[in-house]
């Protein structure tokens, strides 16, 4: 199939996938019918045996203010991190980088944490701050592009997150304890506690950051080419990635911030829309938001859905990216290329 249509497929299936998961929930005192009808009542129609006042505000209560805020979260969040993972993975030229392997994720929770901990409600700059710190460890102990550092570039994430995840559990010990069961449920990754302010927090950082990285599109085609080819074509190869690094931090850590650590899905999703559009940028950086906004929106659909409790998202998650990775580490030691 053509790239753009791809793209435009993958669009409206995340489109009907957010319809989809607004009629179904755990719940059954709302059903499908209630739904409908509740619709029907925002679009002026009267139909016979209608229900009553009370129910249509228990429908608007369940749909507008549980469901589809919770709904738009998981878009955001999923986008997020699906874009944030094409960007390291493009910066760094190196397959086996996302924001959960770098560290970005455990600096980023870090951050998010310590101003939940004390009350602040900086919480996204708090998590841009820790991500930011996290990513720069990270180049500082390894560099910007050694193809021979790729494995070693996974180590020093290893030690950066194991790094933060230790200060991440200091936090924990010394918060409030009736703070520490949120930190702790949210930490494990998960949209339970989705709701409008999450969604006003998250949604202007992430999404700017999307357009910023797709507006980047060239950028990202000129470092997927190599240090020696962007400075031929007359630009600093350092700068260029500078640019690009700074939004796709941004858009990880607000994710961070709202989701908790969701772990490998930067990585995974980033390599399956690749596969489906190829290395043109401009189109994957928008194939990897719609393939990871459909994606998380399944997963937590699925998580809330099939049984009484909920299982955290980043149970899922961890549970696909890890074989995945093991197989991504394996390819690595035969060469990969952007």
């Amino acid at each position: 199939m053509n790239p753009t249509k791809t793209v435009l497929s993958l669009a409206v299936l995340c489109g009907i996938g957010m319809i989809v998961a607004l009629v179904i929930g755990p719940t059954s005192a709302v059903q499908l019918t209630d739904i409908v009808q509740w619709f029907g009542h925002l679009l002026g129609r009267r139909e016979p045996g209608e229900i009553s006042r009370e129910r249509l505000e228990l429908v608007r209560t369940v749909v507008v203010d549980v469901r589809l805020p919770r709904v738009l979260l998981a878009v955001v969040v999923g986008a997020g991190l699906s874009g944030s993972g094409v960007a390291l993975q493009t910066v760094f030229r190196n397959p086996l980088v996302d924001p959960y392997v770098l560290g970005l994720s455990a600096g980023a929770a870090f951050g998010a944490a310590a101003a939940l901990a004390m009350g602040c409600s900086a919480v996204v700059p708090s998590a841009f701050a820790g991500g930011l710190a996290a990513v720069a460890l990270s180049v500082l102990a390894t560099g910007w592009n050694d193809q021979e550092a790729t494995l070693s570039l996974v180590l020093v994430g290893v030690v950066i997150g194991g790094l933060f995840t230790a200060a991440l559990t200091l936090v924990q010990f010394w918060a409030d304890p009736l703070r520490l069961q949120t930190i702790v449920y949210w930490t494990m990754g998960n949209l339970h506690h989705a709701g409008w302010s999450q969604v006003r927090m998250a949604a202007p950082w992430v999404m700017g950051a999307m357009a910023v990285l797709w507006l980047q599109s060239w950028r990202l085609n000129l470092l997927a080419l190599g240090d020696d080819e962007a400075r031929t074509s007359g630009v600093d190869p350092a700068r260029q990635r500078a640019w690009v690094l700074l939004p796709a931090v941004f858009a990880a850590s607000a994710s961070v911030a709202v989701a908790g650590i969701i772990g490998f899905y930067g990585l995974v999703i980033p390599h399956a829309a690749r596969l489906l559009v190829g290395a043109g940028h401009s189109r994957l950086v928008l194939a990897a938001a719609f393939l990871g906004a459909t994606v998380l929106l399944a997963v937590d659909t699925l998580s809330r859905s099939c049984t009484s409790y909920e299982f955290p998202v980043g149970v899922f998650t961890t549970a696909i990216g890890a074989p995945a990775f093991l197989w991504l580490l394996r390819r690595a030691r035969s060469g990969w290329q952007m």
